[in-house]
């Protein structure tokens, strides 16, 4: 079974307020960096403090905090936000 992305409601909306060109390298990331290759956690990184348990990744400005979802392989990400905005 391959892993699999989907966006929380706030992230959907999140992500459909960034400019059209931001949102395309967004999912281009996902789908070919993290989904395609199966180990999401060779990209990311492990938040700590008040967000353990989260990961997040980078794309240059941007930033995706996700939780990851090892039983039904499952990237779901939470939050898709400029990087001064992304950890509040």
């Amino acid at each position: 079974m391959a892993w699999t992305a989907s966006f929380d409601p706030r992230a959907l909306k999140e992500l459909e307020k960034l400019d059209r060109v931001v949102q395309k390298r967004v999912v281009f990331y996902l789908q070919t960096r993290v989904v395609e290759k199966g180990k999401p956690r060779d990209l990311g990184k492990p938040l700590t403090g008040d967000k353990a348990g989260l990961w997040r990744y980078r794309i240059p400005d941007f930033r995706l905090i996700c939780r990851l979802d090892d039983e039904a392989q499952r990237v779901l990400i939470l939050r898709v936000a400029h990087r001064k905005e992304a950890y509040r």
